[in-house]
């Protein structure tokens, strides 16, 4: 993100009682301006903290867990969204090459687990990623309208917000790099990964 030719600040939001810890970490880096604020219970709580402490008229929000986005990635969603003015967010996704199989019930919830009720064609389906860029105030704005409406919840990304509340969301794509760590076989993915790009 400090690489970013269109990042100019940063504002990590921090477990409580780590402020100080990741603020070190954040300015080590150098390159960026960055503001430390405490995180909340749930991502719509830490986003909403952080986006107290952000001014001007485009955000990107971005998870810890895709430690290896490149430069070149934030550059795209921010100029992407900077660029096409009836958009209210810009996403980077990857298209799904999977088939995927829709499932009687949730995962890991028997005895539904493991039943297959329909395959879904994947031609138009997109994983979400991280970084996703949005016009500040449309942002604030849907966090608001979700919230009164007790939907805050069921968003699992801010872009979910802007779709909840009838915005545009259009999609940028996303290198395959750009993997979530979501269980520890992913650490040693990403080791290879970085491990590599120090090779080139």
């Amino acid at each position: 993100m400090a690489a970013a030719e269109r990042i100019g600040a940063a504002v990590v939001a921090a477990p409580p009682g780590a402020e100080a810890r990741c603020g070190e970490i954040a300015r080590a880096i150098g390159g960026l301006d960055v503001t430390v604020v405490a995180g909340g219970s749930t991502r719509a709580d830490s986003v909403a903290a952080a986006l107290g402490a952000c001014e001007g008229g485009l955000v990107l929000v971005h998870d810890a867990a895709r430690p290896l986005a490149p430069a070149e990635l934030f550059d795209a969603v921010a100029g992407r969204l900077s660029s096409e003015p009836e958009a209210d967010a810009v996403v980077a996704a990857a298209p799904i090459t999977d088939t995927v199989k829709r499932g009687l019930g949730p995962h890991r919830a028997p005895p539904e687990m493991g039943v297959v009720e329909e395959t879904v064609p994947r031609d138009r389906l997109w994983a979400a990623q991280t970084p996703q860029g949005f016009r500040l105030a449309a942002l604030r704005e849907a966090q608001r309208a979700a919230e009164r409406e007790g939907r805050l919840a069921e968003a699992t990304d801010e872009a979910r917000l802007i779709e909840l509340a009838g915005g545009r969301v259009l999609l940028e794509p996303a290198p395959a790099a750009n993997l979530k760590i979501t269980v520890p076989a992913d650490l040693g993915l990403a080791e290879a990964l970085l491990a590599a790009s120090e090779r080139v």
